[in-house]
């Protein structure tokens, strides 16, 4: 049975540090997520780098690059987001019930939902692990070693 692990990272390079490492130990692109708001350079940019190739310049970078299945999407209540690997087409077609409706997709419960949304508000970068139950385990400990802050398995 698939499970879930989330993660919130402060900043964009322990986000790519972590999905750079899970790619190392194996994950497929298919397992592997990332959301992030999308910067629109008038203020100190904590995700420079996230979209380059994509024509977006200054907004959410690396990480992203490193996934397949990129969407640009507009989110009520939070603005331009940027999200990568299977979470894209959720949030696609859950953009009216923002990135909460999104993750109640994935198994989150609509309470940690909130707090991610109110997370990528704030500039972090929400990653999520879709897998099976061992490869979920080493996910979230990855997650904490390359410093996401409230890990959840669900």
């Amino acid at each position: 049975m698939d499970r879930t692990v989330i993660g919130a990272f402060r900043e964009q390079g322990q986000a790519d540090r972590a999905i750079r490492e899970l790619k190392q130990r194996g994950f497929s692109e298919k397992e592997l997520s990332v959301v992030a708001k999308k910067d629109d350079g008038q203020r100190g940019n904590r995700h420079d780098g996230i979209g380059e190739g994509l024509g977006w310049g200054a907004g959410v970078g690396g990480v992203v690059g490193l996934l397949a299945g990129v969407g640009a999407l507009a989110i009520p209540g939070i603005g331009p987001i940027v999200a990568a690997g299977p979470i894209a087409a959720a949030l696609t077609g859950a953009a009216t019930g923002g990135v909460a409706g999104g993750l109640l997709d994935f198994g989150v419960p609509a309470g940690s939902t909130r707090r991610y949304e109110e997370d990528i508000k704030a500039g972090e970068v929400v990653a999520m692990v879709r897998a099976a139950s061992p490869k979920v385990d080493q996910a979230a400990d990855v997650f904490r070693r390359q410093g996401a802050h409230d890990v959840e398995v669900h």
